[in-house]
């Protein structure tokens, strides 16, 4: 895993091109490289920061470069022993054992016919200097991160946004739009960008450019495409099979692996599944100080870890999260990229720093089974809403307004029951599209618009109208199928794979994701929605898979959350900053948010009447976000 940067027929490239390297320095502390050539009239510069995993001698240090083509790497191969073999039957000799020349010498053989082939997680460059072409590509699922800017026929690419807003910020500008797909989602959507100047090159993608700067793109993997081929397959699923097999190729590495452990069904399954095939592997896991535990009325995730490391002889490190967040709110800011307001992104921080201060590079995680296998707890409550909208409206108004009428939290604690239910009848009425939007995301229509300044409502329309759109860009006639791609196509590059990315590379450590792989994906779209929500069982379809190897009460156990104590940091540590930013805050100050709005929230919240810590949360993100690139922009431009 690495960080990757470059730049094609740009002025100053090359400085460029080291001062964008070097911003990614977390990204890979255990070696740097920059790759220079003509590229038509201007030159090309590829940099590289490296993370060492496999083969960790020269022979795989980057950008590499061998025979014309020249190649910047963030990524691993999962399948690369298998293409090795077939290359070198073909008379391809290597000179090393890393993945990078393997993806090096397929490139050479079959251009970009070879990635289809590819099994992994990869975002790449690669360089011709015969033709003097550069291709930009990124993996089939959006979970390595590829950023590109484009100015006149030059382009200039990093792993990080971080890095071209560090170098090029007078010449960004904030996206609004963006901004208020945040607000929405609590994240910036894969399709959108931060800054309007720059883009994320979408997943299962590849952009070739020219040295006359005529561009092409093209998409060698498409999810919808997967989705359908999967809803017309007859073909029977080995789930455990396949999952097996996705854990034992995601172990592969030349430096210890460990693994998230939460105690939850996804984290265990990988965990005991890992500890088969690599006996004494060792786990993290989390756990909160009691009071904030009780007042979030959080369920006890350690016990659960416990029990799993102990049957499969696992090495469990217990990591108690009391940050400071105050100190940690901005750092972990600074390290999203965009705004992104999932406290998790803090846990995986915290964990992964554990991790690397024990010697552990590489960490299996759980991510991606709910998304695929409807496992949140929204997908079992979208289909029960198709019940309720049956239920005759003179019995659902007395309940609604009783349950409206309910506090989500005392002095001393929270009720996770009633803040379920208000969140359930905050959508349960609506049609399907709409109801699953606002089954996981922060504001209705109305509230999104009441919260912004008047002028920018069209932007709001458009970022529900995108919404609709791809929830709707299928061919499925299955309910919680259709449920399953959009989060695959939203929420799990968007969110999910996006904060995995950065809070580990920011303790410089890889994060590998055994459900996000392609044959997994696959297999997760052949399985029709009543087989993965059986009654009231989520996620029954991979549940029934993990009992081969896992006790039941770890895989019927209450689903648990990876998250964080927000409602107790929001009424202890982050009361001032919160009061600060709603009534003298920069968001405030240029009148993109509305202050009445704000502190609607902030009352509602602290009477208890609804759970607004998230919302706040995100926030203070955002806020934090804002004037970080206000002042770059301020600072380079002075």
């Amino acid at each position: 895993m690495c960080g990757i940067a470059g730049t094609y027929l740009w002025p100053d490239g090359g400085p460029l091109t080291d001062r964008l390297t070097d911003t990614l320095a977390h990204r890979g502390p255990d070696g740097a490289g920059r790759y220079t050539h003509r590229a038509g009239a201007g030159e090309v510069h590829l940099g590289h920061r490296r993370l060492s995993i496999i083969d960790l001698s020269e022979t795989g240090a980057q950008p590499m470069v061998s025979d014309g083509l020249a190649l910047t790497y963030n990524g691993e191969l999962y399948n690369a022993p298998q293409l090795r073999a077939e290359l070198a039957a073909a008379g391809v000799r290597f000179r090393g054992s890393s993945d990078t020349e393997v993806l090096l010498e397929a490139w050479r053989r079959w251009g970009t016919d070879c990635l289809p082939r590819l099994r992994g997680m990869f975002a790449f460059a690669v360089f011709d200097e015969r033709t003097g072409e550069l291709v930009l590509v990124r993996d089939q699922l959006g979970i390595k991160p590829l950023f590109l800017l484009r100015r006149g026929d030059g382009l200039v690419f990093a792993s990080e946004l971080k890095a071209l807003a560090g170098a090029l910020g007078p010449q960004l500008r904030v996206d609004d739009t963006a901004l208020i797909a945040s607000l929405l989602y609590y994240w910036v959507p894969d399709q959108r960008c931060a800054f309007r100047e720059a883009e994320k090159l979408p997943p299962g993608s590849w952009l070739r450019i020219r040295p006359d700067g005529r561009t092409e793109r093209g998409t060698y993997w498409s999810l919808r495409e997967v989705a359908a081929e999967g809803a017309a397959s007859t073909e029977p699923v080995d789930l455990a099979a396949i999952v097996e097999d996705s854990v034992r190729a995601h172990l592969l590495s030349d430096v210890p692996v460990a693994t998230f452990l939460s105690g939850g069904l996804d984290s265990s399954y990988l965990t005991a599944l890992a500890a088969q095939q690599s006996p004494g592997i060792s786990a993290y896991t989390i756990g909160f100080r009691a009071e904030d535990a009780k007042f979030e009325a959080m369920p006890d995730d350690l016990r659960y870890a416990r029990i799993v490391a102990e049957k499969f002889g696992v090495r469990l490190n217990e990591i108690e999260i009391a940050p400071n967040v105050l100190d940690l709110l901005p750092r972990m800011t600074y390290h999203l990229d965009e705004p992104i307001g999932d406290p998790a992104a803090i846990n995986t921080y915290l964990i992964c720093t554990a991790a690397r201060e024990a010697g552990v590079k590489v960490m299996l995680s759980g991510m991606g089974a709910d998304e695929l296998f409807a496992g949140y707890r929204k997908h079992l409550a979208n289909l029960i809403a198709l019940r309720y909208q049956r239920i005759p409206g003179l019995v659902r108004r007395p309940i609604e307004s009783i349950v409206d009428r309910l506090p989500v939290a005392s002095a001393r604690r929270g009720y996770r029951s009633v803040r379920f239910a208000k969140r359930f009848l905050s959508f349960a009425g609506l049609p399907e599209e709409t109801a699953f939007r606002r089954s996981y995301t922060m504001y209705d229509a109305d509230e999104l618009r009441a919260l912004v300044n008047p002028d920018l409502a069209p932007a709001v329309t458009d970022v529900l109208t995108e919404h609709a759109d791809t929830y709707h860009d299928n061919a499925l006639s299955d309910f919680v199928n259709r449920m399953c791609l959009a989060d695959a196509r939203l929420f799990l590059p968007g969110l999910n794979l996006a904060y995995t990315d950065r809070s580990s590379m920011a303790a410089s450590t890889e994060v590998r994701v055994p459900f996000v792989d392609v044959e997994v994906v696959k297999a997760a779209f052949r399985i029709p929605g009543n087989r993965k929500i059986v009654g009231r069982q989520g996620k029954a379809a991979l549940k029934q898979a993990a009992l081969g190897i896992l006790p039941e009460e770890i895989v019927y156990r209450p689903k648990g959350l990876f998250s964080a104590p927000l409602r107790a940091w929001m009424s202890r540590d982050l009361a001032p900053l919160v009061r600060e930013v709603v009534n003298d805050g920069l968001l405030v100050r240029s009148g993109f948010l509305r202050q009445e709005a704000l502190q609607r929230l902030v009352d509602e919240d602290a009477a208890g009447a609804q759970d607004r810590s998230k919302h706040l949360w995100h926030v203070l993100t955002l806020e934090h976000w804002y004037r970080s690139a206000v002042d770059a922009h301020r600072v380079q431009a002075a």
